[in-house]
């Protein structure tokens, strides 16, 4: 009952503060004006939290050279704790040898590494500054093509830029700085530049469902951000370990909805399961001979119903151990033994 007065209390105020049409007002003006409310209100809720990031140095490789080679970069990040704990991109601060954070209300901060994962180009840092303010997470299973789309960033070193569009397509495919595929990838129009990355892409209430990462070149108005729910599942292993070690298959897939059919003649838990776009050449699943058409709906004995839900499943612990992949070939229930590949350092 509590819940559903707050709600109520929270739609009255949208109420009284949408536009009020004025005599001979259009409806296309009202529509523009409430789209403006919108944004307005969604970056200001998330702004807060957004960090512009500067490295003033990158380390050599590992086993190499240690030495330090300035090479000055810079992108964005928010905040998602208040203890400090900022999301960004890999390729914004890995290796970096120093990282100076400035918070949106512009005090300056130096910022520890806590981990990276250049196979989803996410990375958390953190700070130790008081009176943070934090972002609230969304879910980005839950949007869907056409839906409004911010991004918030510091592009070309201009701190706090809105640019504001539509979710275009989603369960796009991109392929990582170390060559893997990253799956679940959103894909919008709103704009992005040099120094957006890192940056959030949020709803209309203001809730991060992507994490900015790149766009297309000389195309316009087809940008990337990864989407939240793997990053949360990344960040979790990189605040507890400061590394993402996992296990692998080696497919391209997407999430798919499954014929209704299907899930009624097998009796599936599910609607969704993983289309197997494409298999890596001498990987585990070509090995298992999976065909790209595939649909994944289970490991083992769990559902699978996305691709964070089969990403979150192949762990650390699953690499060398043989497993068995249910999956719809056409219209036939298949079960397959497969023996997931153990990768990271």
């Amino acid at each position: 009952m509590k819940t559903s007065t707050v709600e109520n209390v929270d739609n009255h105020k949208e109420l009284e503060n949408s536009p009020v049409a004025a005599p001979g007002e259009s409806q296309e003006k009202r529509l523009f004006d409430a789209y403006s409310q919108a944004v307005v209100a969604a970056a200001e809720k998330a702004s807060p939290a957004v960090v512009n990031i500067e490295v003033q140095g990158r380390r050599g490789p590992r086993g190499r050279n240690p030495a330090i080679h300035e090479l000055p970069a810079s992108g964005s990040g928010f905040v998602f704790t208040q203890d400090g704990f900022i999301f960004t991109n890999s390729h914004v601060v890995h290796a970096a040898a120093k990282i100076t954070v400035t918070l949106a209300d512009g005090r300056k901060f130096g910022a520890q590494l806590i981990g990276d994962d250049p196979d989803t180009d996410l990375a958390v840092i953190r700070v130790d500054a008081p009176q943070l303010v934090p972002v609230t997470l969304g879910d980005s299973q839950r949007i869907r093509a056409g839906q409004l789309a911010i991004a918030i960033g510091n592009p070309c070193g201009f701190q706090c830029t809105v640019t504001a569009g539509v979710i275009s397509a989603l369960g796009r495919s991109l392929r990582s700085q170390t060559g893997r595929l990253i799956d679940n990838v959103i894909q919008t129009d709103a704009a992005l530049n040099p120094g957006n990355s890192g940056g959030p892409l949020v709803n209309s209430r203001g809730e991060v469902i992507g994490v900015n990462t790149a766009t297309i070149f000389p195309a316009q108005g087809i940008c990337f951000a990864l989407a939240i729910n793997t990053a949360k599942l990344v960040a979790a292993q990189l605040i507890n370990e400061g590394r993402v070690r996992r296990s692998r298959i080696g497919i391209a897939g997407q999430t798919v909805d499954l014929h209704r059919r299907l899930v009624r003649f097998y009796n599936l838990a599910q609607e969704q399961g993983v289309l197997v776009v494409s298999l890596e050449p001498g990987g585990p699943a070509e090995r298992a001979r999976l065909r790209p058409g595939d649909i994944i709906i289970g490991f083992n004995d769990t559902a699978i119903a996305s691709i964070d839900g089969l990403q979150k499943l192949l762990t650390e612990s699953q690499g060398g151990v043989e497993a068995t992949l249910l999956l719809i070939r056409n219209t036939e229930k298949l079960a397959l033994p497969i023996m997931p590949e153990l990768v990271g350092p």
